[in-house]
């Protein structure tokens, strides 16, 4: 899975109508899809998506904010999948993120930060399979 990541486009996103500006901007950088759906997490999902933060302060906040309204989940590839997109969202917080990276562009705030995207190759895996099944995998 070295050369797939797993993304999603919070609500803050979506409800600000994002969605397609940012997946354009994913399939410029390249970026090829081979899964995606637009859900809703319920509380308990999202706490479960989320579970490796369960000790940090903000994961109540994180988990009511996740599951405030739809997101789009995706499976992405490309050579140095994981490395490339952690490089074209940009930093957590949007002040600090570089020009042109989509949380510059998206971002309202640390906590409302547009899009997720996995740390690590192994997490790309766990959590791409959080939302897909093998059938739903092109």
């Amino acid at each position: 899975m070295t050369n797939r990541t797993f993304t999603m486009i919070k609500p803050d996103a979506t409800s600000k109508g994002y969605s397609g500006a940012i997946l354009d901007q994913i399939s410029k950088a390249g970026f090829s899809i081979k899964a995606m759906k637009w859900t809703k997490l319920t509380v308990e999902q999202a706490g479960q998506f989320y579970e490796v933060h369960k000790e940090r302060p903000f994961y109540g906040e994180l988990v009511a904010f996740m599951s405030s309204g739809p997101i789009v989940a995706a499976i992405l590839e490309k050579e140095n999948a994981v490395a490339d997109f952690r490089k074209l969202i940009g930093a957590t917080n949007p002040a600090q993120a570089e020009e042109g990276t989509i949380r510059k562009k998206f971002a309202a705030s640390m906590g409302e930060n547009a899009v997720h995207g996995s740390d690590s190759d192994e997490n790309a895996q766990i959590e791409g399979n959080f939302f897909f099944s093998n059938t739903e995998r092109f």
